[in-house]
Parts: C-alpha cells; structure tokens; sequence
C-alpha cells in the first residue's frame, strides 16, 4: 500500500504542470542586483535536477532504505542520553554508516555534555484512596532523600497563583495545573516551575505534562534552577492525574504524596557532534550546514525527537551524492549531541567556525528539530533581502507539499548558537498537530511515524539545500 500510494505521488509530481506562484504581495523586498540570482526566473533552471531529488527520495527502495536506517538506529540505541554509553555507541554506529556512505570527510567533535541519571522514581498519591501515579523525573532535577519526600500539595495553575497563595505553600509540595496553550508558553513552568516553587518554601514540586493531550503519558525535559534558591525535586505527572488532584482540592480535600527519585548529576562526560562532508565543486570553502541532534531522552525512543531529524537530512545529502550532484559549496551534516539538556553540541560548533575561521563562511544552517511528518514548508530567519531571495525555490518544493516560506524558524535550537551570531537559518515546517502528544515520553517510538511522510521530507529538504548551495549568489547577513 505504501510502495502504491509513493509510485502514485511520484507521477504527479513528474508530469503535472508546474505548481502555482506563491500569492502576490507576499515579498516584503526584491534582492538587490549585487545579490540577485542572474536571468528572470532563476529558480527554473534548477526544475530538472529538483524531478531528480523528488524521485529519488520518493522511490520505494530508498524509503525502505532510509525506513530501515531510522528504525535501527532508535530499536538499537533508543535511549541517548547525554553523557550515556548508549549513545556513543549511536554516534560510533552512525560514524560507521556515513564512511560506508562515502562522505569526502566524516569525522568527530569532542564535547563535553553534562551528565545526569535518573535513576529509580515512584510517586505514590495518599487521597480518598491510595495508588502509584505514573510520573518521570524532570532532567537535571536533584533527587529526594532515600526515604523520599512525603508531604501536602497544593495545586496551582499560574505562577501568580502560587504568589497569592505563598503562606500555604511552604513545607508542602507544589503541584502546578497549567493547561497547555503553546508549547513556548507552558513550557515555562517546566522550566522554572522549580525555582518558583522553591523560592516560597515548598520542599518538592508537581508538573502537569507539557502536552494538549494524555492517555496517562507524563513528559519529560530539562528544568532551570535559578542561583538564588535552593534546588527541590522537580517531577511530572500525567494531564489526567493534575486534574484529578485539582477536582479534590477543589472540594476541599486534604492530599499527600510521597516522592521518590534517585535522580543525581554527576561530572560532565565525553561525547561528540558527528559530521560528514559533501565537499563543494566551485566553493568549498563555502558551507551549509545541515542536521539534526542525535541524542535524545532515556525513555521512549527518540524517533521524532530527533532521529528522524538526524535520518532526513542524512538521506537528503545521500540522495544527492548517489545522484552525482555535487553543488557549488560544501555541504556539512552534523548530528549535534547534547540538545535536550545543555545544547552543548550546537554552542561546540559555533566555537570550531568561529575559532577556525570559516563562520563568516557559512551560506546557511537548517536543522529538523520538530518532527517528520507531512511537510508544509520552511521556516526562516535572516534579512529581508535574504527572504526574497529564497522565496523562488518554494516553486521547486511545492510538489511535496512544502509550499510556504514564513519568517521565523522553528525547531532550531542546535543551530541557535549559529543564528545568535548573525547567520541565517532555516527549519522545515510540518504537520505538528500530534507532535506534542509524543513528544519527551516513552510513547515517542517508530510506529507514531509515517515513512511516505518522511520522504517527503526528505524531498523538500534535498531540493532546498542542493539549490541553496549550488545557487550563484550568497544570502546576505543582517550586517552585510
């Protein structure tokens, strides 16, 4: 059914007519003729070699190839923590497929990325009645005495809640109950929540899982201990739990739980980013990176977050090399370590460009962050001039449903370092609707993923980076 429903997009992209122009008025500003691509049109010049790029990646023996890449890496190495055995025994792995691959160069950059454990963790509800919740340590968290912490909670669903609320909390563990609106928006109590709940004296704290959805699934991810307090255990529970736990407090009854967690930091640990080189025809000293981070959390098995990533850029660069297109400048895949908890990865690679020489080099950086499903676009940040320029190219995309450039980048943040600095960046968009359902728990596994979808992906991002580095121009950056 798969092959048939491939075979059959694959003709439609090969012999329909040329999709439609992006809507007028959607251009804020023309590049200026230092930068703009020569001739009327430029874009379609690149029409055949994008056919070749869709097709291949659409083709059923590479969706099988590359559906067989994705699965072994998160059946065999699916909990890559940082500063864990498993996952350089990924990072070796996959350093032993990309010379199989035959890269120009493929090689290792040291990091050293924190290392915490999780170790064991219960959480046991004391109410009208008596169970085990399911909960998961938040990473970086400290963890309870052996005993484990046993006290009174109290739910709040607001930071200013808890402010009113202080003189209640103190000595008891705060739980907080903050419906999902945007991950960008909830997550903050993820992050803070602890030193919040520390700073008015509670001695644990609660978290509803970051997510718009539950069937008793509690998230993970990595939490922030402000300087100025001091750090308590920091755990999350499912959405059902919280609301449960909200529905008797509201009438008024009195609840305790008892925390467990041998959560502990221990010295920082060796890993490395991973990186394989397409070296450029014409300019090679000229770079677009692209990738994703290998590791992920010591549950589930990281498959959106982000092997999937890390797989779709790799494919997309194999792709081409199979093909014998080699495009102007150099085009460098990273599986960058350490996102989930420190981003030491993304923060290791700005210090080698900049310290080499070569960041003022760099025509790009796209990362896939944020999910392999059905592709909608891409997203980027950088100048106007840069906007316009690669606004032509979604002509060449638009076959595999990638059809919108907006401004602002999402699911970048190993490349954040990079954009920090000035460079421009790019992240694919897709069909997220059911990203966060999955996304930190033990439900992030191969089955939540589509491979037609990802070859999709694959597709528009094979055909933007092949353009983006055979293009004659260079983007502008903001202080060019």
């Amino acid at each position: 059914m798969m092959r048939t429903k491939l075979l059959t997009f694959l003709l439609l992209v090969c012999f329909a007519a040329a999709p439609a122009a992006i809507a007028a008025g959607e251009r804020s500003t023309e590049p200026s003729s230092a930068n703009k691509p020569a001739g009327a049109g430029w874009a379609e010049s690149y029409r055949d070699v994008a056919n070749r790029l869709i097709e291949a990646a659409l083709d059923p023996e590479n969706v099988d190839f590359m559906w067989e890449r994705l699965a072994w890496l998160t059946d065999y190495y699916p909990h890559r923590l940082s500063g864990s055995e498993m996952l350089e025994d990924a990072i070796n792995w996959m350093y032993e497929q990309l010379n199989d691959d035959g890269f120009d160069r493929v090689y290792k950059q040291e990091v050293m990325v924190p290392h915490w454990v999780r170790g064991r963790e219960s959480l046991m509800f004391h109410g009208p009645w008596e169970r085990e919740l399911r909960m998961l340590g938040l990473g970086s968290s400290v963890g309870t005495p052996a005993e484990g912490i046993r006290a009174e909670i109290l739910v709040v669903q607001s930071f200013d809640e808890l402010r009113e609320r202080a003189a209640e909390a103190r000595g008891k563990i705060v739980v907080w109950n903050v419906p999902f609106t945007t991950y960008g928006e909830t997550v903050q109590y993820r992050v803070r929540g602890a030193s919040e709940a520390s700073r008015v004296g509670a001695v644990a704290s609660l978290l509803r899982s970051v997510a718009p959805f539950s069937m008793q699934t509690p998230h993970t991810g990595n939490i922030r201990y402000d300087e100025d307090v001091d750090p308590i255990p920091f755990a999350a529970i499912t959405l059902e739990d919280a609301e449960l736990m909200q529905r008797f407090q509201n009438r008024g009854e009195r609840m305790e739980v008892t925390l467990k967690m041998e959560a502990q930091m221990l010295p920082d640990a060796l890993s490395h980013n991973i990186i394989a080189e397409l070296r450029g025809s014409e300019k090679p000293e000229e770079i677009v990176v692209i990738g994703g981070h290998i590791d992920s959390w010591d549950i589930g098995h990281g498959v959106m977050d982000d092997a999937g990533g890390v797989i779709a850029t790799w494919e997309a660069m194999r792709l081409m090399k199979a093909l014998g297109l080699q495009p102007r400048r150099t085009i460098r895949l990273v599986g960058w370590t350490n996102e989930e908890n420190g981003v030491r990865g993304g923060l290791a690679y700005r210090d080698m460009v900049m310290e080499d020489g070569s960041f003022r080099n760099h025509q790009l950086a796209f990362e896939i962050d944020f999910g392999v499903f059905a592709p909608l676009g891409f997203g980027f940040t950088g100048t106007e001039e840069a906007f316009a320029m690669l606004e032509p190219i979604m002509e060449l995309t638009a076959p595999t449903g990638a059809e919108i450039l907006r401004r602002g980048s999402s699911g970048t943040v190993d490349i954040g370092p990079l954009m920090r600095e000035g460079m421009p960046g790019m992240g694919i968009d897709t069909d997220v609707e059911k990203y966060f359902w999955y996304h930190h728990t033990d439900s992030d596994t191969l089955d939540k993923q589509n491979p037609e979808d990802i070859a999709r992906v694959i597709a528009a991002t094979a055909v933007m980076i092949y353009v983006v580095a055979d293009m004659e121009a260079r983007l502008p950056w903001a202080d060019e």
